[in-house]
């Protein structure tokens, strides 16, 4: 079955090669050895439109070289750089207009490859031409691809109701980060990855080695309390594509986590941001960033006192943490750095987060912490009121700044 990636390494090996009709006729001989979709199979691959295709298969069902019209010509081809100009020629911010479009918007799992958005192709050609780009929903559906968008259909993942201020939320996060990334003010992304058992256990995911002579690990990984845990807590810095990961050896609280921030802030943060007017921070609703949290809004406090700048905090709506920038440009490629390697230690564990880079620049500093974070700890009505705690007037549970306290 022939692949849109087949059809795109043809097109780069003989596009440039064939003149108007010849790759009118190659594209309609591809698109009828597919058969049914091959025309828009083809159209997507090579980004020719489907009526110049279509051009080419009544050429070669009538065997004479058609106008387009549909009429009966005279061989005809034009010289280089003849007929209208593609969209990406006539505007250059084509493709950065659609994906600002669609990025706050965008659905799926985002540690997947592939991701897909919830506007149709007509509806985002209409917002294009507000902005005075006139593309057709052939044109915006053949860049989506480009950009790695698919249509997707439904799957059952979900449990429970959505929030009905979810998608509002989500813009206004985007809006957030957008104004602090324009004024070069720190936008963290932060989040505690699943704790990892230390010891002979298996890992998911393969490496090379000979036939046969693979890893041996215990059989079983529900070992008894005494044996070690790793908690990394990850933050990923949006405006420098950095990753700073805290391994924690004790718990995952509240504590643990703004320590990880205090410890990103002290060893890379303060330098790149010392005009900053104040630090945003983007989290989930749950876990040791909980909104509900006395002892997290408590614990940034403190840092926003040392700090000597404001803390904005921005959560993501209830069940929607797998939108955290964290997780697909942080968390993901650091799973598939030590896929299929037993976590033996935290030097081990240290040593492969360290490791973790992509082709795009992704950096990764990692630290143990041996810090001990007790549970349950509480914080008095007393001290509670001492918090200089400012609830934005949307939605003011997940966005507020907690500002330094004059002591």
């Amino acid at each position: 079955m022939t692949t849109l990636a087949q059809i795109q390494r043809k097109w780069q090996a003989v596009g440039h090669r064939m003149d108007e009709r010849t790759t009118r006729i190659w594209a309609a001989t591809e698109a009828r050895e597919i058969g049914r979709g091959g025309t828009s199979l083809v159209a997507r691959a090579t980004g020719l439109s489907r009526t110049t295709i279509q051009t080419g298969l009544m050429e070669l069902e009538q065997g004479v070289s058609l106008d387009g019209r549909g009429v009966a010509e005279l061989h005809r081809v034009r010289r280089p750089g003849g007929g209208r100009k593609t969209i990406e020629h006539r505007c250059p911010d084509f493709a950065q207009q659609l994906e600002h479009l669609v990025e706050p918007l965008t659905r799926g799992d985002p540690e997947s490859p592939l991701r897909w958005t919830c506007k149709s192709t007509r509806q985002l050609a209409d917002e294009l031409k507000k902005h005075k780009i006139n593309a057709g929903r052939q044109s915006v559906a053949t860049q989506l691809h480009r950009l790695g968008y698919r249509l997707q259909g439904n799957q059952k993942t979900q449990e429970g109701q959505q929030h009905p201020g979810r998608n509002a939320q989500f813009e206004h996060i985007n809006l957030q980060a957008a104004l602090a990334l324009a004024s070069d003010f720190p936008v963290i992304s932060v989040d505690t990855k699943k704790k990892e058992l230390l010891g002979n256990y298996k890992n998911n995911g393969r490496q090379w080695h000979a036939k046969g002579q693979g890893p041996r690990v215990q059989t079983h990984d529900f070992p008894d309390p005494s044996v070690p845990r790793a908690y990394p807590c990850g933050l990923y810095d949006l405006g420098r594509t950095e990753g700073f990961v805290n391994v924690g050896t004790d718990h995952d609280t509240s504590a643990f986590a703004v320590a990880s921030i205090r410890a990103w802030w002290k060893k890379k943060g303060h330098r790149m941001y010392r005009k900053s007017d104040y630090i945003q921070i983007m989290c989930d609703s749950g876990g040791s960033n909980d909104y509900r949290r006395r002892t997290w809004k408590w614990e940034l406090q403190q840092f926003a006192d040392e700090a000597k700048r404001p803390i904005r905090v921005c959560h993501f709506p209830p069940g929607t943490s797998k939108w955290n920038k964290v997780e697909h440009r942080l968390f993901s490629f650091i799973s598939q750095d030590w896929r299929g390697e037993p976590l033996q230690n935290y030097e081990t564990i240290v040593k492969l987060i360290s490791s973790t880079t992509t082709r795009t620049g992704l950096n990764v500093h990692c630290e143990l912490d041996l810090g001990s974070y007790p549970l349950k700890q509480k914080i008095a009505d007393e001290d509670w009121a001492t918090i200089n705690l400012h609830p934005d007037a949307f939605h003011g549970e997940w966005n507020y700044e907690i500002r330094p306290r004059k002591l």
